[in-house]
């Protein structure tokens, strides 16, 4: 899980979310939502209210807030949940990045398909595939 993953307030402008979803250093896994809190927005945050999808960003125009495209649908991962459980969220919504949300409603980062996947490959991975070319 990642501490800082992109959190913004519902007063956020969609142009806004999509200037911090370009920052270089996130991963392409961590760009595709950004998480909308109320304030303090430094994990853990106020209260979550929910997420911005990438793709739903594009699709809107630059002034509008996105406290008014959040998906407060999505289900949420606990701090507690197994590796087998985010697993299958991850099978279950096709999604490539997760918010973990504690028992108060506070988002304490994001948990992205890279995380998954360091956690299910052994840690010489990238050592036995140099060898296989």
């Amino acid at each position: 899980m990642t501490p800082e993953p992109v959190v913004l307030t519902p007063a956020t402008t969609v142009a806004e979310a999509l200037a911090r979803a370009r920052n270089p250093d996130l991963t392409p896994a961590l760009a595709s939502m950004v998480f909308v809190v109320r304030p303090p927005t430094a994990t853990p945050t106020g209260r979550y209210l929910g997420c911005v999808h990438l793709q739903r960003l594009l699709r809107e125009p630059p002034a509008s807030l996105v406290g008014g495209v959040i998906d407060n649908d999505l289900p949420r991962l606990d701090p507690e949940d197994s590796l087998a459980s985010v697993t299958r969220y991850f099978a279950t919504y096709n999604l490539v990045c997760a918010p973990v949300v504690d028992d108060e409603q506070h988002l304490l980062g994001a948990v992205s398909v890279d995380d998954v996947l360091d956690h299910l490959l052994p840690e010489d991975w990238r050592e036995e595939e140099e060898e296989d070319e």
